[in-house]
């Protein structure tokens, strides 16, 4: 006679689910039965408690699903998440923004999509996918005009309009405080919008300033990475320039100089993180392209961390027990003390999107030890495999839970 798994005593379900240590497991624990989910959802405090590492989704190939693999413990979940068939230009918060051409109306739609509330073979949350006004910027309609030559082109090229988004809070969560931030195309400028509160979005004014000092300011445009840290948003631009803002009900946001900018080289992609409140890192990715056989590789890393007293840039050669997780997603730093399978003083990064679009297929990801100044390659040939085999980036997401 079979096992009634679903009458266990509640008290036996808490004890289980007390020794879940990855939200995957947490996951699959509320899908067994209406018993074992109302344990899991009723138990808070545990799912509040629960860390984890970024992990990598992958897509399968397969519709609209796609797999996650923990990169530092070297495991293909079983999960399948469904995301929507667009093009990712951001993760953030666990959520994904997507973006799309709508045919009908004629402009750009973004999309908030939570992967973990659409997992395959469970009831979707009606709060899993959020979608936002129509990005329509001033020059939208002629840069449309102007780069229009066939309709696969066409479409293809708006599809990379928005360069890359992040959130300042989880919409499921903390909705009144979520601000989605994009940064746009032709030069490369930023917008937001307020969930909930605005019902068009704001474009941030370029010219900020001319110079300061005896040195030339770029302004906020160029923008290749936007982080929030407290109540301020801090952009980052091509130029290596730091710009702060804050985003306020009354008018449009007061842009101001928090680092000046030196240069880098060619072929050099940024990203900006967050340490802990008084500790912001600037990375820089060294990239060589080789066009004629189609691909890219990352040959170095370089760190900074920003002086605001002397609005500039110190670098920095070791992250101590600190791992940075990079590419299209918001950047992210864990303590690799949390995760003992994690590389301490290393950069897991990703292959990522360029402005040319997804022109190379995905190769170009793996770790490198900052004290080594080496890279390794962490990921199982079965992962590397759905990797190299999908024609759709995988991206940085952070596991959350939400029953």
């Amino acid at each position: 006679m079979g096992r009634d798994w679903s009458n266990l005593p509640k008290h036996l379900l808490d004890s289980v689910a007390e020794r879940l240590l990855l939200p995957s497991d947490y996951m699959r624990f509320s899908l067994v039965c209406m018993s074992w989910y109302s344990v899991a959802k009723d138990n808070k405090s545990k799912r509040h408690r629960m860390m984890t590492p970024p992990m990598l989704l992958i897509y399968t190939g397969e519709e609209d699903l796609w797999k996650l693999y923990n990169a530092v413990d070297n495991k293909i979940l079983d999960l399948q998440l469904r995301v929507p068939n667009k093009r990712i230009c951001g993760s953030s918060k666990g959520w994904l923004i997507l973006v799309d051409w709508n045919f009908v109306d004629k402009n750009l739609g973004v999309t908030l999509v939570n992967p973990f509330l659409r997992v395959k073979g469970r009831r979707e949350k009606e709060n899993s996918l959020i979608r936002l006004p129509p990005l329509t910027p001033p020059g939208w309609r002629k840069w449309v005009r102007v780069r229009r030559r066939n309709r696969d082109d066409w479409v293809e090229r708006c599809q990379y309009y928005v360069h890359k988004a992040t959130l300042s809070a989880d919409p499921a969560s903390n909705a009144n405080d979520c601000i989605v931030v994009v940064i746009f195309e032709e030069r490369l400028r930023l917008a937001f919008i307020r969930l909930g509160k605005d019902t068009t979005w704001t474009y941030v004014d370029e010219k900020v300033c001319t110079s300061v000092g005896s040195r030339v300011v770029n302004g906020c445009c160029g923008i290749e990475e936007v982080a929030r840290v407290e109540d301020k948003f801090y952009v980052l631009n091509h130029a290596s320039e730091l710009f702060a803002f804050e985003v306020t009900p009354l008018s449009k946001p007061d842009v101001e100089l928090a680092a000046c900018g030196f240069r880098a080289g060619l072929f050099v992609k940024r990203y900006l993180v967050e340490v802990n409140e008084n500790v912001i890192l600037m990375v820089q990715r060294y990239i060589q392209f080789d066009r004629t056989v189609g691909k890219r590789e990352t040959r170095n890393f370089r760190i900074f961390e920003v002086n605001f007293d002397k609005c500039e840039w110190i670098e920095k050669h070791t992250l101590g027990d600190v791992a940075l997780f990079v590419g299209d997603n918001s950047s992210v730093s864990v303590s690799a003390l949390n995760f003992p399978s994690c590389q301490p003083n290393c950069i897991y990064f990703n292959h990522e999107s360029s402005r040319m679009g997804c022109e190379f297929p995905p190769h170009d990801f793996g770790v490198y030890n900052v004290e080594n100044q080496s890279f390794l390659q962490p990921y199982t040939t079965h992962a590397q495999s759905l990797v190299e085999m999908t024609d759709r980036l995988p991206i940085w997401v952070v596991p959350t839970i939400q029953l």
